[in-house]
């Protein structure tokens, strides 16, 4: 549900998963799988909320995830440039990650390559978690401990990549 805009806490139900897994309360591989499957097939479904619902059906409901038109047109012109880095970034990105298939349904990307990229990202993002959550056991405060760390660190990146790009469009940009 989380990545086809509804918030819900995905990423702390699969640490919290793979946290059992690590007690030998769950197979570990059954929920990467289950995870997997479920973050693919969520991201799809916003891709088909983007791409059959468009402007009108996004406008009408995004007020209530944050997506203004106004963020919807920024994130389609970068989405066109850098779809598929996009994808499988978003993932590791609170709040992308909700919108990521809607707004690749809106930008009107080819959607077997929506689906590639999404199902890298998706590996990805799953194998970091249930790693964490696998090895970090019953040690839950260290655990959150370096959560913050590494979702600090992800912000970060996203600041940087922003502030890249704003620099590189300002130069681009001629002056009157």
């Amino acid at each position: 549900m989380e990545d086809f805009g509804v918030p819900v806490p995905g990423e702390t139900t699969l640490v919290a998963a793979a946290f059992y897994a690590g007690l030998g309360q769950l197979n570990v591989f059954l929920v990467a799988i289950i995870a997997i499957l479920g973050a693919v097939l969520g991201d799809n479904i916003g891709f088909c909320i983007g791409k059959y619902g468009g402007h009108p059906l996004v406008e009408k409901f995004g007020k209530y995830i944050f997506l203004t038109p106004e963020r919807i047109n920024k994130a389609e012109v970068f989405f066109k440039k850098r779809g598929s880095k996009i994808v499988v970034i978003a993932r590791f990105i609170e709040g992308l990650r909700q919108a990521n298939g809607i707004i690749a349904g809106l930008s009107e990307m080819p959607w077997l390559k929506f689906l590639i990229f999404n199902t890298i990202g998706a590996i990805a993002w799953v194998a970091v978690w249930v790693s964490v959550g696998y090895f970090g056991g019953s040690n839950i405060e260290t655990f959150l401990h370096y959560q913050l760390y590494f979702s600090l660190a992800c912000l970060a990146l996203l600041i940087i990549f922003i502030a890249r790009y704003i620099i590189k469009r300002k130069r681009t940009v001629p002056k009157n």
